[in-house]
């Protein structure tokens, strides 16, 4: 599920029983549901959330993403960005050597896979007539979200969740979310608590 804060920008990615049990609490309202989708109880049908959205705004502190290699790799997919390979070892690669000049910054280092490296050495992509796929940029935070669902519901793009990602990044990492990605103080339904519903709620989910 897609939590807003109250002024609509995207905060974090929950599971529906966190997004239930908000709603339940008045802490969120439901912005989208799933049309196809329901949540039963004993006692009627309640619409399934796909995107809710803060009852109050919720202040989170602006924390840059770390450049390390770790991330390269991650806005990256996991993916080179000259051949598109995903195989093992990846390399991280200056765009313009660093002989040349080139800066460790965001927009000049890219995912590379070995060959592609050793075939571009020292040299320039457009000297090794190599073509990057994709434009390297600075990763957002919501992008990094992204990355940690197998399955982006498509009822979420008109909050340009997807908007601002790179080409590349359209590839999921290999995990499913549990939990919100907001610090535990900062999380309006607090990490803490276990995933269960209201009492005397029983919920099925279809």
């Amino acid at each position: 599920m897609l939590v807003l804060n109250q002024s609509y920008e995207p905060l974090s990615v929950c599971s529906v029983q966190k997004a239930v049990i908000l709603v339940f609490l008045d802490k969120a309202d439901i912005v989208i549901e799933n049309p196809h989708r329901k949540i039963h109880t004993v006692n009627a049908p309640y619409p399934f959330p796909s995107v809710i959205r803060l009852s109050h705004y919720k202040r989170v502190p602006f924390k840059n993403i770390m450049l390390s290699r770790k991330n390269i790799l991650r806005r990256d997919g996991h993916r080179c960005q000259y051949c598109g390979g995903t195989t093992a070892p990846l390399t991280v690669d200056h765009i313009i050597p660093r002989s040349h000049g080139g800066k460790d910054t965001w927009e000049n280092l890219v995912t590379a896979c070995l060959a592609c490296n050793n075939r571009k050495r020292d040299h320039s992509p457009e000297r090794a007539g190599m073509t990057l796929r994709s434009v390297p940029r600075r990763p957002s935070r919501v992008s990094f979200i992204a990355q940690s669902v197998h399955n982006v519901d498509d009822l979420w793009k008109p909050y340009r969740f997807m908007a601002c990602s790179p080409p590349a990044m359209d590839e999921p990492l290999a995990r499913p979310y549990t939990s919100c990605f907001l610090p535990p103080a900062s999380c309006p339904a607090s990490c803490l608590l276990p995933p269960a519903f209201p009492p005397r709620i029983a919920i099925s989910l279809s």
